[in-house]
Order: structure tokens, then C-alpha cells, then sequence
């Protein structure tokens, strides 16, 4: 291994957890006030409140498999950065669809953003494909522990600016994404891929597999499982917790600030994940993140007060960072780098299809069954996650013996 691979792993990584920082805050602007703006655009019936959140998630799925194609044919740099162009073509048709007052054009418009947003994803990617086996792990929290300022940054701008174009309301939150994509691209500009760490791989002139092959391992599978598991309940709750709060008389500033702690629980915790999975093993990290995510919907459903929801979303986030990171580093560790394109794009397909189906879900449960039962749906899927890595754990024991 070369003695400069680290260093140029760590920059790799630095520069795209400030990238993760500026243009991911589009992501919580999205989710805190599409469901909001959502049940403002519509008429008596409130049911597709959600849908504009569903919309972001769909533009995610949407736009993994592109986006990684994009990313392989123009390289890192250019193909992230293009990803920024999309996701400020998003919140210019979400801005212009509030000023039509326009349900359908909002929803295009966070399409966009969301696609924009399966840019953003492969970030966490890159940095384990441009690092040694030994830092992936760190490399993968370094990325996501950008979002602890993106858990400022972007339900601060929701704060500041949701009245600024009054009196279209919200528009002003979606108009500040056009700066953030500007930012974001400058700093993805000074973005190298280095040339050591992926030369070094002993797998990397290794012939592609096909990929029903590579997803064919267990490894891969339960990963994929509990990546799924972990992020479309936090979608689930995440996306149904403002609604929740507002009908409970409480404010929309209370309801993005319980936004801001939930997503601060989401990534504060990678200054730190990467060391714990080296340690323990990522196996054992994921099944503390579905406990956790556990914990979250025993506390949801203990009471409806303020801090109910606020602890509630703390321990949501906490439990998606140990899970998502966890099982991440479970899948970079099954395909080679002839194949990380076609397995990163069909990863992150299924993953936020799932998503997408949990935000759209929130709308449809809450309205028909309430908050509680959002809750209730987090046992039986955090079961079945633990149930797949208890199979992984014997399979593996039985084969070392």
C-alpha cells in the first residue's frame, strides 16, 4: 500500500463530507416541510399530505441507477456536480409550483430534488471505493458525519426563510437551495480521485461478476436487508413525526426543530461509527441500531407530549446511523471494483424504493390509524432484520468450522 493512499483517502473523504454538509441540507428542507406544504396545497382531503416527501424519496430511487451511470462514464468530479445542477432544477420548480399554489408541480419539483439527492448518496460510496479496507468504515462516517451540519444548516434555513417570499408560504425555504447547490459544486470541484488506493485493490483488473451473483451472497442480502429495514422505517416515523406534532398543538418551528435533533442524532454519531464497526464488527453495530430504533417506537408510544416526539426522533436517528452505516459497510465489502457501479445503482434502487414506500405510507397510516400505529409497524421489520442477522451469523459460524 502506498504511504500517501491514506492521506488522499482522508482529503477524499473531507471534501465530500463538506459536500454532504452544504448540498444534503436540501434534504431536510425537503422532508420537514414537504409533508407541511403538502397539506397547505391541498383541499378537505389531506391523505396525499405526504406524497411531496414520497416524491423526494421516489426522485432518489429514480435517479440511483443514473446517477451512478453518470458518475462511472464522467468521473467523480464532473458527475457529482452535475448532481448539484439537478437538485437546483428541483427547487426552482418547487419554488415557481408554490407560487401557482400547484400540488403536482411541488411534488415534480421534490422529484428533482431527489434526484439531485441520489448524487448526494454515492458520496458515501466513493469514499469507501477511494480508501484502503482498513479505513472504509471510517471513510463511510467521515461522509456521513458532514449531515451533523446539514442537521443545522437546513432546518435553520427552513426557520429563516420559509415566510421570506411571504405570502407564498415555504417558498422561500425551497428558493435557498439554489445557493446551496452553488456551494456544494464549488466545493466538489476540488474533488481528486486518488490514483493509489484504487490501483492498489488486488481485485481491481478481477473480471465482473454477474450481478445476480454478487447480490446472491448472504452478506450482501442481509445487508441490503437491514439497510432497507433501518432507513424506510426512519423514513416512516421521520416523515410522519411534523405531522404528529402540529396536530398535537404544537408549532411548525417546534416540529423543524424536532427535525434538527433528529438528523443531528443521524450523523453526529459517525465521528465515531467507523472506529466502533473496526472494533466490534458491523454485524453486531447493526443489530445496536435496530434496538435503538426499537427504543424509539416504545418511547413514540408512551405519550404525546413535546419531548415525547423530540426523544423519540433522537433515538430514531441514532438507530438509523449505527443501522445504515452498519449495513453499508457490510455491502462495500462484497463486489469488486469492476463492479461497483451495477451493484451501487441496484443497492441504492432498492434501498430508497423502500424509502419511498415508507414516506408515502406515513400519510396514508397516520390519517387512517394515527401516530401510534407508525410506531407499531417498527417491530415486526426490526424483527425481521435481527432474525436475517442471527441466519448470517450461524451461516458463517457453520462454515469456519
Amino acid at each position: 500500500m502506498n504511504g500517501h493512499a491514506p492521506a488522499d483517502a482522508r482529503r477524499t473523504a473531507l471534501i465530500l463530507a463538506a459536500s454532504q454538509a452544504i448540498i444534503g441540507s436540501a434534504a431536510p428542507i425537503a422532508i420537514s416541510l414537504g409533508g407541511l406544504a403538502g397539506f397547505y396545497l391541498l383541499g378537505a382531503d389531506k391523505s396525499l399530505a405526504t406524497l411531496p416527501v414520497t416524491g423526494f424519496n421516489v426522485g432518489v430511487a429514480l435517479g440511483a441507477i443514473p446517477a451512478a451511470t453518470i458518475i462511472r462514464a464522467m468521473g467523480q468530479r464532473n458527475g457529482f456536480m452535475t448532481g448539484t445542477l439537478v437538485t437546483a432544477v428541483g427547487g426552482l420548480i418547487a419554488t415557481f409550483a408554490l407560487f401557482q399554489a400547484s400540488f403536482w408541480g411541488f411534488v415534480a419539483g421534490l422529484v428533482g430534488i431527489g434526484v439531485g439527492g441520489a448524487f448526494v448518496q454515492q458520496f458515501r460510496f466513493a469514499a469507501a471505493d477511494n480508501a484502503p479496507a482498513e479505513f472504509k468504515a471510517r471513510a463511510i462516517s467521515f461522509v456521513l458525519a458532514g449531515g451533523i451540519f446539514t442537521a443545522v444548516i437546513g432546518p435553520q434555513i427552513v426557520i429563516f426563510t420559509r415566510d421570506l417570499l411571504a405570502p407564498v408560504m415555504f417558498a422561500g425555504a425551497f428558493a435557498s437551495i439554489l445557493p446551496l447547490a452553488l456551494v456544494g459544486a464549488i466545493l466538489l470541484s476540488f474533488l481528486r480521485v486518488s490514483p493509489h488506493v484504487v490501483g492498489s485493490r488486488q481485485d481491481a483488473d478481477a473480471p465482473a461478476r454477474p450481478l445476480r451473483e454478487i447480490i446472491a451472497q448472504p452478506q450482501f442480502a442481509i445487508g441490503l436487508l437491514c439497510a432497507v429495514g433501518s432507513y424506510a422505517l426512519m423514513s416512516l416515523v421521520m416523515t410522519g413525526a411534523p405531522l404528529a406534532m402540529v396536530g398535537c398543538g404544537f408549532s411548525p418551528d417546534d416540529a423543524a426543530l424536532g427535525i434538527s435533533w433528529h438528523i443531528m442524532a443521524m450523523f453526529g454519531p459517525s465521528f465515531f461509527t467507523g472506529a466502533l464497526i473496526a472494533r466490534f464488527g458491523k454485524e453486531t453495530i447493526v443489530a445496536v441500531g435496530l434496538i435503538l430504533l426499537i427504543a424509539c417506537a416504545v418511547v413514540a408510544l408512551s405519550g404525546i407530549q413535546l419531548w415525547h416526539f423530540w426523544t423519540a426522533l433522537i433515538l430514531l436517528g441514532l438507530g438509523w446511523n449505527f443501522g445504515f452505516i452498519g449495513a453499508t459497510a457490510m455491502v462495500a465489502g462484497t463486489y469488486r471494483a469492476s463492479e461497483k457501479g451495477k451493484v451501487q445503482g441496484f443497492h441504492d434502487f432498492i434501498l430508497f424504493t423502500s424509502v419511498a414506500c415508507g414516506s408515502l405510507l406515513a400519510g396514508v397510516v397516520y390519517n387512517n390509524w394515527g401516530w401510534e400505529m407508525l410506531n407499531w409497524i417498527v417491530l415486526p421489520v426490526t424483527g425481521l432484520c435481527f432474525i436475517g442477522l442471527v441466519g448470517l451469523r450461524l451461516s458463517t459460524r457453520a462454515k469456519s468450522i
